[in-house]
């Protein structure tokens, strides 16, 4: 009986998790479409701001770039998998006001992808 409720926790548990394994290498092809205005591999802006360790970085924090939306920088989101995911899916949905004119990715995969190479540029 025991075992039966500890198994059926960790199922619960699991359940809920977000599954995101995406592939690098997919990633990177699919992150060809954030290029024109977005960096991973150095701390340059260029329209939008750098990417460089975003994960666990708080949205609107990077000081060189000035051109963040207000709704950005007080959204106190923290970049993580969910809400990158949520934003990568249609960013004027997720936080309006933003001024990424990017439509977003409609693929779950595609979004698990781009969060997969993004976090390998992050330490």
């Amino acid at each position: 009986m025991r075992k039966i409720f500890l198994l059926t926790a960790i199922l619960a548990m699991t359940a809920t998790a977000p599954a995101m394994a995406g592939d690098v290498a997919a990633g990177e092809k699919v992150f060809k479409k954030c290029k024109a205005c977005h960096v991973v591999d150095n701390e340059k802006n260029k329209s939008g701001p750098h990417l460089v360790n975003i994960m666990g970085r708080p949205a609107g924090s990077i000081e060189s770039f000035k051109k963040y939306s207000k709704a950005i920088k007080e959204s106190g989101i923290v970049w993580d998998e969910e809400t990158l995911d949520g934003f990568l899916e249609k960013p004027k949905k997720y936080l309006k006001g933003t001024k990424m004119g990017f439509g977003g990715l409609k693929k779950q995969k595609d979004r698990d992808d781009v969060i997969a190479y993004l976090k390998s540029f992050s330490e």
